[in-house]
């Protein structure tokens, strides 16, 4: 062959790459929009598979768990509309869809709900969404992903206050998102990351496309958290895992940071050094581990004189059964003295999941399943209110939320800026064998309860109102 020839092939080959690259980058340039709807509103189910004498370490109806991913609701007084976020289930089957949608309370309707993510035969929970707003109105959805094996994506509303149609912003490695949006900031976002264990991470971003280097604040082995924001003001709590051994989960933490993480404190106000490394730090509210107790976190909030106040689970053991009694909701609530702890009532699961409320009239106020349900040994149990009118010093039950009920109910979560129509969203579900599982809001006083549509054979539906002990 000639040398012309030769170069000929070169130069075309050269030019098959150009032209490859130019097309993947068009395709990388092109963006990911979500537009397809469901027809009704399915939670997905699940099981861990780890099995012991008296069942599995958890499973059932888990559209809205876990606690870690917050918020999973927010209310939006501009439009007089609760948006919230779920993992959806394909067909009622095994099969994780991340699922958006909202309340409109002048209306009483919920349209058909919005698929942002089909997580492409995933069928676990871990990979649900976590929600958050901006100053402008977008709706964010942040998916989790699961470790370094699925990665976790961001999505944006492509109109403000709307769920009709959603573009990716970004691809993250992430699990268990909690983003914040800090007005004229932008977003703090709090994640884990499977580093040494499951330790926590924080990251900033004006746009969600653009983020700042991955920052640990707690590698103590491991951790799961709960956090929550006032203002400038986001706080967490978490525990931390012995050896890296999630089912040794122990010790209760508390941070909070008021500028955008870059100095992160105690309940004192002292600054911490991060990332915490150290079973006995300055951030530690109470030692478990030496009481040989395991922590499971529910919620937090600050109280009128801006202290923190957390819910958890304490448990003797991470098996479910009597070998883990007495298990109890606990608060720990901050004084100016210290911490102060409140046994509120028994638990029958460690992951047996409700929320806390501390509302402006001096009421504290806990909507959980901490009554008997019908799968009375697996995790979720019947749903209650219970409220406190002495910071949380004593507590009473005021009533059932539910009663007779098929399933179990279980992960009560909490709104941001709850309104009292839509107060807490929840899922229920069999944890003994594969169920449908349906989704579920209730008012404040938690004497009333809707279903969100199974079904729906028309674009919006009313929710069904659900008859006390039905």
């Amino acid at each position: 062959m000639s040398l012309k020839c030769l170069l000929c092939f070169a130069l075309q080959g050269v030019l098959a790459v150009v032209a490859s690259a130019a097309l993947a980058a068009d395709a990388a340039a092109t963006p990911v929009v979500s537009r397809d709807k469901d027809d009704g509103y399915r939670g997905i189910w699940f099981t861990l598979g780890q099995f012991s004498e008296h069942g599995d370490k958890y499973s059932g109806g888990l559209g809205t768990y876990t606690a870690n991913h917050v918020p999973m609701a927010i209310y939006s007084p501009q439009v007089k509309k609760t948006f919230f976020v779920y993992g959806g289930a394909k067909q009622g089957q095994r099969y994780l869809l991340v699922m958006a949608s909202y309340y409109d309370h002048e209306r009483h309707t919920v349209p058909r709900p919005t698929i942002v993510h089909d997580k492409g035969g995933v069928d676990d929970p871990h990979d649900n969404p976590s929600l958050c707003l901006d100053e402008q109105g977008y709706v964010w959805v942040f998916v989790s992903g699961r470790g370094r094996h699925r990665p976790g994506f961001i999505y944006r509303s492509l109109q403000p206050y709307s769920v009709d149609g959603f573009e990716q912003r970004a691809q993250r490695e992430l699990t268990y998102p909690q983003p914040r949006w800090i007005e004229g900031r932008g977003f703090l976002h709090l994640f884990t990351k499977y580093t040494k264990g499951r330790e926590l991470y924080w990251s900033t971003s004006p746009d969600g496309r653009e983020w700042t280097a991955d920052q640990k604040f707690a590698g103590m082995g491991g951790h799961y958290q709960t956090s929550h924001q006032r203002g400038n003001l986001v706080f967490t709590a978490l525990n931390m895992h012995p050896g890296g051994n999630v089912d040794k989960r122990t010790n209760l933490y508390y941070l909070q940071t008021d500028d955008m993480g870059q100095t992160w404190r105690n309940v004192a106000g002292d600054p911490l050094t991060l990332p915490l490394a150290e079973a006995q730090n300055p951030a530690l509210v109470r030692d478990y581990q030496a009481e040989k107790r395991l922590v499971y976190i529910h919620d937090l909030d600050l109280d009128r004189h801006g202290r923190p106040v957390i819910l958890y689970i304490t448990s003797a053991d991470y098996k479910p059964g009597p070998s883990g009694d007495p298990r109890w909701w606990t608060v720990a609530r901050a004084t100016a003295d210290g911490w102060e702890f409140t046994e509120v009532t028994r638990a029958n699961h460690n992951y047996t999941t409700g929320s806390l409320y501390l509302e402006d009239d001096g009421t504290w106020r806990i909507i959980g399943p901490t009554e008997p349900g019908p799968q009375p040994i697996g995790s979720g149990a019947e749903v209650a209110v219970w409220t406190s009118r002495d910071e949380g010093k004593t507590w009473r039950k005021d009533r059932d939320a539910t009663a007779r009920s098929p399933r179990n109910h279980n992960y009560v979560r909490r709104p941001v800026h709850a309104h009292p129509d839509f107060y807490a969203f929840w899922a229920d579900g069999d944890p003994d064998k594969l169920s449908p599982s349906q989704l579920y809001f209730a008012n404040q006083a938690g004497d009333r309860v809707w279903r969100l549509p199974y079904d729906m054979a028309d674009v919006v539906a009313a929710p069904e109102a659900v008859e006390q002990g039905k």
